[in-house]
């Protein structure tokens, strides 16, 4: 076998190696239907295809985290994400009822993606931005990270061998990012952590860049700070995770 014959046989085995990790996905969406005075409501997600316990998983745990960011109406519990537009939309008419001169209707726009895959671990992230009237609407964004040998979606809890000590080394790179001096409380520049102590978020996720901390709007500083986002790379972080990452 010729050397060129032979790097191409192992680049083919490579390449099949990692499409074997690769979940198949396809895309799918759902809209609001159109009409004068009606609320926009536009989804679009990946849809986890294999027919099994992973796949299943994966979509429900979508399906679930969609349906409470669109739930509106008490009258009707959703259990699908049509239901749930259903809900956003009668919230919003029975606002309109109330109030026949409101001029602005609501919409909401959610989208996921991908941020990660390996042998291992998946992870898709989910975005989000609704406006229900007020100043200015709400954007959100949420990580689902999934165990893909155990068919199951993973608390925070358990990402990590140690959460205590990824605290305090978290701790120390919001410092470092933030420009708080070390020493001095975590609410000294403006920050607003409940107790003033620091605390990981509830949003965290795999990337390809690193694994992120996005604390949203409100939870640490005031709504003109935006959502802040700590992204720390896996060489640094390895020690700290309960998964061997293949970024």
């Amino acid at each position: 076998m010729t050397k060129f014959l032979s790097c191409l046989l192992v680049l083919t085995m490579v390449w099949n190696c990692k499409d074997e990790e690769q979940l198949a996905f396809e895309p799918l969406e759902f809209n609001s239907e159109s009409c004068s005075g009606c609320p926009k409501v536009s989804i679009a997600i990946p849809k986890a295809l294999n027919k099994d316990t992973l796949s299943t998983t994966i979509n429900n745990a979508l399906q679930e985290e969609i349906i409470s960011l669109l739930i509106y109406d008490d009258e009707i519990e959703a259990s699908t994400i049509e239901e749930a537009i259903v809900s956003f939309t009668n919230g919003f008419l029975e606002l309109k009822e109330l109030y026949p001169d409101e001029p602005v209707g609501w919409e909401a726009q959610i989208e996921g993606k991908i941020t990660y895959e390996d042998q291992s671990l998946l992870t898709i992230q989910l975005t989000s931005y609704s406006f229900t009237g007020g100043a200015h609407g709400f954007s959100t964004s949420r990580f689902l990270n999934f165990d893909k040998q155990k068919a199951i979606e993973l608390d925070n809890t358990q990402l990590f061998k140690g959460e205590e000590d990824f605290t305090d080394y978290a701790e120390n790179k919001f410092r470092i990012q933030e420009k708080i001096p070390q020493g001095t409380s975590i609410n000294s520049t403006g920050f607003m952590f409940e107790g003033d102590e620091f605390y990981l978020p509830f949003n965290i996720g795999f990337t390809e860049m690193g694994l992120q901390l996005i604390y949203e709007q409100y939870e640490v500083a005031s709504y003109a700070e935006g959502p802040i986002t700590l992204t720390l790379p896996y060489s640094e972080i390895k020690s700290f995770l309960n998964f061997d990452l293949e970024p």
